[in-house]
């Protein structure tokens, strides 16, 4: 059960902030490429549209493949040598995308850089640092850290990229790894010592049904991000007239305004008896914005309210969901839960995108995207209804 008013020791705010910072670089390193990765990867010799489609998605798919032995080589062999591990494929491979001279190169690139698949074992090192009452307002820094990389890299990316070019975004990329990298070397302390995993595991371990919610749930909601970032820039663009460069400062204030949703949800869980109840209140939250999406998306007022309720749900469930999942797996299984939680996350995101790009051009077209999207949100609140805290 939340302590009432439990805040964050200051042993705790010094591990949240370099874990966070991990956390953020890498995805911005992913984030930063997104805009500019497709067209530079067909400029180059032997680049076709299926090679920079492949370039985009190599990052995930390398991600989704490793999550889960990352995650379960951390509960045996420990979080911190697997995250330096992790961090070092992210450097190399971004250095091979800073050297590549073909479109194969940087397909290469993408994917080395993904084999470094450290989100569940920080993740899971961040539950090992904190407390339960305090697991979920930690974990909302990360999301908004995250919600943040992806802002500040629609507006970075494309200007890096004019003035530095594409191998030195790869570069700085690398750059911020090896930061990463030092933090985790420097700032951050040894978790507790841990009992060596030897005969029978305790707990329900990774695959236990009860889990089932949060893995669920974590599928939902990148699916939702991806089909959501399919539709509406065609919206702004077309439908609103406001040129794509300028799309950023939409995304921005979208952003700011979900804050004053998002931080009365964590501190309502922190203080609920039942805070598993605040699962569903956030998943009919993100029905609704969806749908809003869906109906209202040609009044420029609407589509911006609908997406600041939608991030404000989002960045709730995006922290609260793997607090839920560090406690309900138990200190024994919860790197490889993580780990398949993470690999959950990346799959949402890629089935997203397949089926959101696929109905943009179907007669279902833009409004047909966030229906479905929201359609997926609520096949999942049954899942939330019956998710247990521990």
């Amino acid at each position: 059960m939340p302590q009432n008013g439990a805040a964050l020791s200051s042993a705790e705010r010094r591990v949240l902030l370099p874990l966070a910072a991990i956390y953020a670089t890498r995805l911005f390193g992913l984030f930063l490429l997104l805009p500019v990765l497709a067209l530079h990867v067909g400029g180059l010799p032997g680049g076709t549209p299926l090679l920079a489609g492949l370039a985009v998605g190599a990052y995930g798919m390398a991600q989704a493949v490793m999550q889960i032995p990352f995650g379960a080589w951390s509960d045996r062999f420990g979080r911190r040598p697997l995250i330096v591990a992790g961090l070092s494929l992210h450097i190399a491979g971004s250095a091979i995308g800073w050297l590549a001279g073909s479109a194969w190169a940087v397909v290469a690139a993408r994917a080395v850089q993904g084999l470094g698949a450290v989100s569940g074992p920080v993740m899971a090192l961040l539950a090992d640092l904190t407390r339960p009452a305090v697991r979920t307002r930690a974990m909302t820094v990360i999301g908004i850290s995250i919600g943040a990389s992806f802002v500040l890299s629609l507006v970075a990316g494309p200007w890096l990229a004019e003035r530095i070019g594409v191998g030195g975004t790869f570069a700085l990329i690398g750059l911020l790894g090896a930061v990463a990298m030092a933090l985790v070397l420097f700032a951050v302390p040894e978790p507790p010592a841990r009992r060596p995993v030897a005969g029978p595991r305790t707990g329900p371990g990774p695959w236990a049904l009860r889990l089932l919610p949060h893995y669920t749930g974590v599928f939902m909601l990148h699916l939702t991000l991806t089909a959501v970032f399919i539709a509406v820039p065609f919206a702004l663009r077309d439908w609103h007239g406001i040129p794509t460069g300028r799309h950023w400062e939409i995304y921005l204030a979208v952003f700011a305004a979900s804050l004053a949703l998002t931080l009365p949800l964590v501190l309502w869980s922190e203080r609920s008896r039942r805070p598993e109840r605040l699962l569903a209140v956030a998943g009919a939250l993100l029905v609704l914005a969806l749908a809003l999406l869906a109906w209202r998306s040609m009044d420029l007022r609407w589509l911006a309210a609908a997406l600041a309720a939608y991030f404000g749900a989002f960045n709730f469930l995006e922290a609260r969901l793997p607090a839920m999942l560090a406690e309900a797996a138990g200190e024994a299984s919860r790197g490889a839960a993580l780990g398949v939680f993470a690999t959950c996350q990346f799959a949402g995101a890629f089935a997203g995108g397949v089926a959101g790009g696929a109905m943009l051009g179907s007669p279902a077209g833009l409004p047909g995207v966030l229906f479905a999207a929201g359609l997926a949100a609520l096949a999942w609140l049954p899942f939330a209804v019956r998710a247990e805290s521990r």
